[in-house]
């Protein structure tokens, strides 16, 4: 029996996700539209003819839904050109936190939102993932 094949989602609490969401979508290329929301696309390898997608979503600051936990997690994005990507959000006023790594399976990067969340940018080797 299949378990976890994968992220299903993303939320968190945010105190203005409105704009969080437009800061997401200018500096990152993540496309909310009007919404908190979006969802990317996928082909679920175990099932190729049903495709999938992983949620990613900001709610209000007090909601209730993300209870009994008050921890706060890091969000690790895929990346084409990481170090193109830094340069150009270090340019954009944005926070890089440290040096970029490589590892065997791709590049990785870290860069603060305007409400304090550490994101990890990664570049996946080809073929790797």
């Amino acid at each position: 029996m299949e378990r976890v094949t994968g992220i299903g989602g993303v939320f968190f609490k945010a105190r203005d996700p409105k704009a969080l969401a437009a800061w997401y979508q200018e500096h990152l290329g993540i496309d909310f539209g009007d919404n908190v929301y979006t969802g990317f696309k996928w082909i679920n390898p175990h099932h190729p003819t049903e495709p999938g997608s992983t949620t990613f979503s900001f709610f209000d600051q007090d909601t209730a839904y993300l209870q009994p936990s008050k921890k706060e997690f890091m969000i690790n994005f895929r990346v084409k050109n990481l170090e193109e990507l830094l340069q150009q959000l270090q340019k954009e006023g944005v926070t890089v936190v440290g040096k970029m790594e490589n590892f065997e399976y791709g590049k990785f990067g870290w860069v603060m939102d305007p409400e304090g969340n550490k994101i990890e940018l990664w570049e996946p080797v080809d073929g790797i993932f």
